[in-house]
């Protein structure tokens, strides 16, 4: 992406930012077990479809209450580019993906979504997540994933498709992008009119292709997957994603993807009594301190500092 120089980003995360980041991490944790179990009855489409129906639905009678949608409305090219990249392609090819992927690697492979999002920040002109302490967090969160993760089952091989390992990827990427999207775009628009009108245009443009696609009964606890879906990991989670773009910044928001897969597995272990493996007791502490150099700089860092604020991100070198 490429335009004028985003404006810098708060020096440090403040206590409303840590607690957007929490919620952010636990319920975008959870969409990879309820993806797996909804797409066992459903088609990969009619997932898309009832999750941002059911979000948009819950959404609206406050979208109106507040006014929110005329002011959409207006930027409606840029609010159907937000749909399109932060839900439409990604929840397609999530539920493509996890048809054959498991729910841990899939979690691992969207928490490069900060590494794309540092890529394009320096593009866009903010030096911040060149500064080393960052980028050491950044690498150092990706490691503590990797560890989580790299256990039996896991790995990419044998029956796992390349295929499907590239559209999470891709996912990655398009993930990376929207905070830009809103940050440098909608960001006069209330997040509220933005997320419902483009979960209603990507559920109205998916409900036919769902309807076609799906050839079987769906079961009990693939719905109340799908529900879950709709309701925790699109309404809600949407509208406290807005607040984290918001209070930290587009570049950083992105962070919570690292503690994503630690969901992903104590989700797993908790609900289809997967094994609690060490590489969790490992890569947990690495994700964790990885999060926060990244997003903070690092206390040192901060106390390096006393006296007059330092220099935005983007001024840094």
């Amino acid at each position: 992406m490429t335009g004028t120089p985003l404006a810098p980003a708060p020096a440090r995360f403040s206590t409303r930012g840590w607690l957007l980041f929490a919620v952010m991490a636990i319920v975008w944790g959870m969409p990879y077990l309820f993806i797996k179990e909804a797409v066992d009855s459903y088609s990969p489409a009619a997932v898309v479809a009832g999750r941002t129906l059911i979000g948009a639905v819950i959404l609206l009678p406050l979208a109106v209450h507040r006014r929110a949608l005329r002011p959409a409305l207006r930027l409606w090219p840029w609010v159907l580019a937000f749909g399109t990249i932060e839900m439409a392609g990604p929840f397609l090819l999530l539920g493509h993906a996890e048809q054959t992927l498991p729910s841990g690697l899939t979690g691992l492979l969207v928490a490069t979504v900060p590494l794309f999002a540092a890529v394009i920040a320096v593009t866009r002109g903010d030096r911040g997540m060149l500064r080393p302490v960052r980028a050491g967090g950044l690498i150092v969160g990706f490691i503590g994933v990797g560890i989580i993760v790299a256990g039996p089952g896991l790995a990419v091989g044998g029956t796992t498709s390349l295929l499907a390992v590239g559209e999470v990827l891709l996912v990655a990427v398009c993930y990376a992008i929207a905070p830009f999207i809103v940050a440098t775009k909608l960001k006069d628009v209330p997040s509220l009119g933005t997320i419902t009108l483009s979960l209603f245009a990507v559920g109205l443009f998916y409900l036919p292709i769902g309807l076609l696609t799906q050839h079987e009964v769906p079961t009990a606890r693939s719905t109340i997957s799908l529900v879950a879906l709709g309701v925790v990991c699109t309404a809600l989670a949407f509208m406290a994603f807005f607040a984290l773009i918001a209070e930290v910044g587009p570049a950083r928001a992105p962070l919570f993807t690292y503690v994503n897969p630690v969901v992903a597995i104590i989700l797993g272990t908790i609900i289809l009594n997967e094994e609690l493996s060490i590489g969790l007791l490992i890569g947990f502490p690495l994700v964790i301190l990885g999060c926060w150099l990244a997003a903070t700089g690092g206390l040192v860092a901060r106390r390096a500092r006393p006296g007059p604020p330092p220099l935005g991100d983007a001024e840094a070198s």
